[in-house]
């Protein structure tokens, strides 16, 4: 194969795998066999949970998959002319070996000019807002997918591909062993979703005291907590304006949804700071994924204003928008500026991530080497967004 040169080294933050069918239920405990089920609807496989069927991924086995970048075109110029979903995504493709399994998946790196990259399950996205009631199971399947995920990928292949566990915290003591299990077996990132926790007695910051022990041997392991854009749940705020109890349906256009669509983001980020988390936990290395970046200008001007007015209830008497330029990271859109984000939080905060090979990401990662030379940055600075800045996070 090919290996494609680079001006230099490309630490993708955000590639994706596509699990299959039994990437949740292996591993299962039989206990909770049928909790999750794949079921035949007029033809198409479906994904059940607690025997509800999910639209959230119209596809789950992930056969046949929407071409990488489809939407490259969407994103840049936007659409004039009114397609739909189905024209701009064009005409699928049956998911190639690359999409599923590591080596194969190292060969394509090669021809793409990828040297490393965090590799991030698709499935997981759906798992704790459809089981939010029922705390144990949720960290039953999360297993069941962590001991898939190092099956089939590992969690460090070849120092190269950095599939990411998922962690979900709903019982602390729960988290904080499947946070060993994932680092005694090589974790150098953990995917942790930017929601409030389901629990017992309902929803919870993830930053608040409770949460403190997972958050400290986090802390002492090292490890970078990636908080990748997933379901947060708020779909629930949406229907009540919309008057409907649709479950979040990613591909099905939604003005109103799009409008607040980083909400869920944001709250996140300002609680791991307003609650204290970060200063409770300086060492924390946190990248947010596939999130954008427009929430972030107005985040730090709202974190200075009300730091300005009561200081004494930020914790540790920090100021919040230096606890951000800290400890907060973010990969933002490849149609985003990234001398812009560079200019909010420091260049040094700044990770380029393709969202490969998903249909609103890039079709060709190392090429928008080409396009940053565009945002204003000098070559050192390029380096660093492409690949230097992850590099120094995982070292």
């Amino acid at each position: 194969m090919p290996i494609r040169e680079t001006a230099f080294p490309v630490f993708d933050a955000d590639n994706h795998l596509y699990e299959t069918q039994e990437a949740l239920t292996k591993y299962l405990p039989k206990e909770y066999a049928g909790a999750i089920q794949y079921v035949q609807v007029n033809g198409r496989t479906k994904i059940a949970v607690l025997g509800q069927i999910s639209e959230y991924i119209p596809n789950p086995t992930f056969e046949v998959v929407a071409r990488p970048g489809a939407m490259e075109e969407y994103f840049r110029v936007g659409n004039p002319e009114g397609k739909s979903r189905r024209e701009i995504f064009g005409e699928p493709l049956r998911a190639p070996a690359a999409f599923r399994e590591p080596a194969p998946r190292l060969e394509l790196m090669d021809e793409q000019g990828i040297r490393q990259t965090l590799m991030f399950p698709t499935l997981a996205s759906l798992i704790e807002e459809r089981m939010r009631h029922e705390p144990e199971l949720i960290h039953a399947v999360v297993h069941a997918l962590n001991e898939w995920l190092f099956d089939v990928w590992s969690f460090n292949y070849h120092d190269r591909i950095f599939t990411t566990p998922v962690i979900s915290l709903p019982i602390v003591d729960k988290a904080i062993d499947e946070l060993n299990w994932v680092a005694e077996r090589g974790a150098k990132a953990i995917l942790v979703r930017p929601a409030p926790v389901p629990g017992f007695k309902g929803p919870r910051s993830f930053a608040l005291p409770e949460f403190d022990p997972f958050w400290k041997r986090v802390e002492q392991l090292g490890l970078l907590v990636a908080l990748h854009s997933s379901d947060s749940g708020y779909s629930r705020y949406a229907n009540d304006w919309e008057g409907h109890g649709n479950e979040m349906l990613p591909f099905k256009p939604s003005a109103f949804r799009q409008v607040n669509e980083w909400r869920p983001i944001q709250d996140a980020v300002a609680s791991f700071i307003c609650h204290g988390a970060l200063t409770r936990f300086p060492g924390l290395k946190v990248a947010v994924v596939e999130n954008g970046a427009s929430w972030v200008g107005p985040l730090l001007k709202n974190l200075a204003d009300v730091h300005k007015k009561m200081p004494d209830q930020f914790e540790g008497g920090e100021n919040p928008v230096e606890v951000m330029r800290r400890n907060i990271h973010i990969s933002p859109f490849w149609e985003e500026n990234m001398s812009d984000l560079a200019d909010l939080l420091g260049i040094d905060r700044v990770l380029f991530g393709s969202d490969y090979p998903h249909p609103e990401g890039l079709a060709d990662p190392a090429g928008f080497i080409e396009e940053i030379k565009t945002h204003g940055l000098n070559e050192t600075d390029q380096a660093k967004v492409m690949g230097g800045n992850l590099a120094r996070l995982m070292a």
